[in-house]
């Protein structure tokens, strides 16, 4: 197997207010946008002929990847118009993919070694794995390893073996796309018509991002597996502890801890007295300021958080500003989105350039949308939508 195509078009609603500026491929996890992470794992097992079908703000990933030779693969893009499902998707590197090829979600955490194991499978095949929670995916049915159908969020799982939208194909596949929109209805057509499919079940990290409380979990997963690298200027009187990965031109003043994992961008300005706790990181020229503590948390680039702030596993997009004694504690919440009501433990999930004043509070679960303005002394308890005012 030397040929996966990547499934980067979509939008991803449900990552509102992330996904208002970027597509979800693009979100970025441990100061990386999902989507690198997925290419190199394909090149570290030798799949360095890569095709990305691209759609929703597919400049973003244009201007990042380029022709892929910085990472080492060679990346052709194809373009899905209009986002109408994993199928469409595919179909459109029919002209350009050869006779046996990957297929992967542009928005999953997936191990090389995981990827390894599933190319050494000849098509067609599906992987899987056991989750907790199934009803959230497509619960594949399988009898002595092979699969007998597919149902898409079923009310009640007969199984626990989830769908992980990575497959290994023939061309043969194309010939049962006319007029399917998702690739588990394709297969159901073909299982149907007497074909045959493996389901190769993996106990390897598999993770996806459905809400923007996803983001916690996956950065918490990418940072076990992080290698330790010290950058910048560290001052005397700070405490580094565990592994933990400060960029070029950050500056960690005096009396400052970090417990790792973390990791660190470029051209931050951290403390005096900050502390930075496990699972968390911190994205490209942030300032924390002093008496700031932040743990399990993701801090996207250009932030600037001011003195005495608490925040603790949350989202915080990009260029925001924080003044003091700002707090984002997690608790127990049910959230909304686009109809669904889970029940999580998380803190704030804020979107780009919100600009925070002093001594605001924000309940456990709060959405804040992206551009969003809070005055001094406010208790948010409830999501913001883009470009609100709280006065």
């Amino acid at each position: 197997m030397k040929q996966a195509v990547i499934l980067a078009a979509g939008e991803g609603q449900r990552l509102r207010p992330f996904t208002v500026t970027r597509p979800k491929a693009m979100i970025s996890i441990a100061d990386k946008p999902i989507l690198q992470f997925i290419i190199e794992s394909l090149a570290k097992v030798g799949i360095r002929n890569i095709v990305l079908v691209v759609g929703y703000r597919k400049e973003q990933v244009f201007d990042y990847f380029g022709s892929g030779e910085k990472l080492g693969v060679n990346l052709t893009y194809v373009t899905q118009a209009r986002q109408l499902g994993t199928a469409h998707a595919l179909l459109q590197a029919k002209d350009i993919v050869k006779d046996e090829f990957l297929v992967l979600p542009g928005d999953n955490l997936i191990e090389a070694s995981t990827i390894a194991a599933f190319a050494e499978i000849k098509p067609a095949a599906v992987l899987v794995k056991r989750v907790d929670n199934p009803v959230r995916y497509g619960v594949v049915n399988a009898q002595r390893g092979k699969v007998t159908g597919i149902i898409e969020k079923p009310q009640q799982a007969g199984s626990n073996l989830v769908n992980t939208g990575i497959y290994s194909f023939t061309r043969e596949v194309f010939d049962h796309m006319e007029n399917v929109l998702d690739i588990p209805d394709v297969l159901n057509n073909m299982l149907n018509e007497g074909f045959s499919m493996k389901a190769v079940e993996t106990a390897g990290t598999w993770l996806d991002v459905i809400y923007p409380w996803d983001v916690i979990d996956l950065n918490s997963a990418i940072l076990q597996n992080v290698e330790a690298g010290l950058g910048g200027t560290i001052e005397d009187g700070v405490i580094v502890k565990g592994k933990v990965v400060v960029g070029e031109g950050t500056v960690i003043h005096a009396g400052s801890c970090i417990y790792g994992p973390v990791v660190i961008g470029k051209g931050c300005d951290i403390g005096p007295l900050v502390c930075v706790m496990p699972s968390t990181t911190i994205g490209d020229n942030v300032v924390l300021a002093s008496f700031t503590q932040i743990k399990n948390s993701v801090i996207g680039d250009d932030v600037n958080i001011g003195p005495s702030c608490f925040i603790s596993d949350s989202v915080i997009d990009s260029g925001c500003v924080i003044k003091g004694r700002f707090t984002a504690l997690a608790g127990t919440s049910e959230v909304r989105v686009d109809g669904e009501t889970p029940t999580i433990n998380v803190g704030v999930i804020m979107g780009e350039g919100c600009k925070i004043e002093s001594s605001v509070t924000c309940q456990p679960g709060v959405i804040v949308g992206n551009y969003c303005q809070v005055q001094n002394m406010k208790l948010i308890n409830t999501r913001l939508p883009d470009h609100s005012l709280v006065i």
